[in-house]
């Protein structure tokens, strides 16, 4: 396995569209390793594979929500290849999202709170679940990232304008 480089804003590949996983073989099974890697390096609790450079409608989540005795985060890796939702809930919730491809910045976005989702795991098992919280948010958040979307397209202008003009300024000040 391998930490990859994850793109940030405003790299225009993460505005690709991402296409369907065709069959999950042993190449897919690699790539998702590489992507729990990279994500847990980062770290994060989630990464679309188009945060790798990679166009394939392939998630890794892992919210770390529990911990240890020793209160190091428990691992719960999932996978999510070629996932869809559907009936989202008529209740919204708002949750502070961040992103590894916008590094360091933070904001409320507002959600479907439940959403039911069918995908393929990483040994193409089809399935299907009603998820809610931050599972549900996390989910949503990174299947935008298979549309090209970025949790900051969510905000508003100003909002957005403000957290482009920190990354800017962050990445000055540390000569990048």
């Amino acid at each position: 396995m391998a930490i990859l480089p994850i793109l940030e804003t405003p790299d225009p590949r993460l505005r690709t569209i991402s296409l369907p996983v065709e069959s999950v073989d042993d190449d897919v099974r690699a790539l998702i390793g590489d992507m729990f890697e990279t994500m847990y390096d980062a770290p994060g609790i989630g990464l679309a594979a188009i945060q790798v450079g990679v166009p394939k409608r392939i998630l890794v989540i892992d919210l770390q929500e529990e911990e240890d005795a020793e209160g190091k985060p428990i691992r719960n890796p999932r996978v999510f290849i070629n996932p869809e939702l559907f009936d989202p809930s008529d209740d919204y919730g708002v949750y502070t999202e961040g992103c590894l491809s916008v590094p360091d910045q933070f904001a409320d976005v507002e959600r479907p709170a439940v959403v039911h989702a069918r995908w393929l795991d990483e040994q193409g098992k089809a399935h299907e679940e009603r998820l809610d919280g931050l599972l549900a948010t996390c989910l949503q958040h990174e299947m935008d990232h298979l549309e090209g979307i970025l949790f900051i397209d969510h905000l508003s202008r100003l909002k957005r304008d403000m957290i482009l003009k920190k990354l800017d300024k962050a990445r000055r000040n540390r000569g990048a």
